[in-house]
């Protein structure tokens, strides 16, 4: 039976998933599995899942009321407002009719890029971007992504705000609509903060051309020492919110995202958060269409539960960025002594940003034709995998994400296999 046009052309356009499925279904285990695929690919982090749970075992006592459609979320609002209050620091502090709960950020900027803007409108994006953005706006809305190269200018400067500007005028010319800039902050893969002075750039631009300004901000607490990159100074995490508008911008332009998946290592709960404090009609909008992303009333428990418990969240929060940084401390000491590029001064996420495409041509001698595609081979062939530049959408060949947070044991393996790969060993 045919299917819709837009069916059509959203499977053939999308990237393939088999080899992934392939190697989640063949996974390394040191004692059942030591030939499967090490995954250093995907952002999960798996360091603290074991303080989760133990606080969900200890404070899972179910009412009846979560095998419904639950209380519209009034508990986890209320929590949720208190909780990213307290770490967000608003100018304005966030009430729950400031929230929008999602199963998920993937359907928060499918829904915000519905919200903000028409088919054929465009929201910018700079390079590198977190691969999934595109998909997540683009594959249901008709809305495109333009993608913002930099050059030789660092991407979170304030200089590189220009070219987005850039953009905007491009696209003025030809008749489509900007709708707004999506930030990732902390950035996804650079693993660093936009600075003050960069943030309040944005919110001028998109003030003066009166578009959207998008703020995902799930790394919000992921944010910790680099033990590593002396001299190259780590700036610290300030969500936009905490950033006084007046004489700015106008606050019903900004929207901030955030959600479990990250800072407390839990994807699988699929719990996405949505702050727009100043514009009643955007909250009005995301919540005409809540039933295509309401989240489970399990979840909602569990998340109200951990976040409403102040003194465990601090602690959680504390051990975990200790943790990041010693995984990190890994892998750069790593990359320095085998001589490999990487993206520095970063101090927040999972990953780190490497020039494997240098190192490769180092032990490979000659014209490589494709070298990304020559180093992906390489590393599927040692059964390791990273997500690589191409996808994110980098400028220069050869750049991969390498994800720490993993038991050391298995970091240590992938780490190992990656050099081979790249040796040629």
């Amino acid at each position: 039976m045919a299917l819709s046009t837009r069916a059509v052309q959203t499977y053939q356009n999308a990237s393939t998933t088999d080899q992934l499925i392939m190697m989640l279904n063949n996974l390394y285990d040191a004692e059942t599995n030591p030939d499967g695929y090490v995954s250093l690919g995907i952002a999960e982090n798996s360091l603290m899942h074991h303080v989760l749970i133990d606080h969900m075992h200890k404070n899972m006592d179910i009412p009846d009321l979560a095998l419904t459609y639950g209380d519209g979320q009034k508990r986890l609002r209320k929590v949720a407002a208190r909780f990213l209050t307290r770490h967000f620091k608003p100018v304005t502090p966030i009430e729950p009719s400031h929230i929008h709960i999602s199963n998920g950020l993937a359907p928060a900027i499918q829904n915000i890029a519905w919200a903000t803007a028409n088919p054929g409108d465009a929201l910018l994006l700079g390079r590198p971007y977190y691969v999934a953005f595109k998909p997540d706006v683009s594959r249901r809305t008709g809305v495109e992504v333009l993608p913002v190269a930099f050059g030789d200018l660092d991407p979170m400067g304030v200089e590189a705000v220009q070219k987005y500007e850039d953009e905007i005028l491009k696209a003025k010319d030809r008749g489509q609509r900007i709708a707004g800039v999506i930030l990732a902050h902390p950035h996804n893969p650079l693993g660093r903060c936009y600075p003050r002075d960069a943030l309040i750039a944005f919110m001028r631009l998109c003030q003066k051309h009166q578009i959207h300004l998008i703020s995902d901000e799930i790394y919000a607490l992921s944010v910790f020492e680099n033990r590593v990159d002396e001299g190259a100074a780590a700036v610290p995490f300030e969500s936009v919110l905490s950033i006084d508008p007046e004489g700015i911008i106008d606050p019903s332009l900004i929207h901030v995202l955030w959600g479990m998946s990250k800072d407390f290592g839990a994807n699988g709960l699929r719990m996405g958060i949505t702050i727009t404090q100043h514009n009643p009609s955007m909250q009005a909008a995301l919540m005409s269409v809540f039933e295509f992303s309401w989240t489970s009333s399990l979840s909602d428990l569990v998340t109200a539960n951990a976040l409403d418990d102040d003194e465990w969240v601090e602690s959680y929060i504390k051990e975990n960025q200790t943790k990041l940084s010693e995984h990190q401390e890994k892998v750069l000491l790593w990359a320095k002594q085998n001589e490999i590029e990487y993206s520095r001064g970063s101090n927040a996420g999972f990953f780190v940003w490497v020039n494997l495409g240098a190192a490769y041509s180092k032990h490979h001698p000659g014209e490589i034709e494709h070298l990304d595609k020559a180093v992906i081979d390489a590393l599927l062939a040692k059964r390791v995998f990273l997500a690589d530049g191409i996808a994110f959408g980098a400028e220069q060949p050869g750049w991969f994400r390498i994800i720490f947070s993993q038991e050391a044991g298995y970091l240590a393996e992938g780490l190992r296999r990656i050099l081979a790969a790249v040796k040629g060993e």
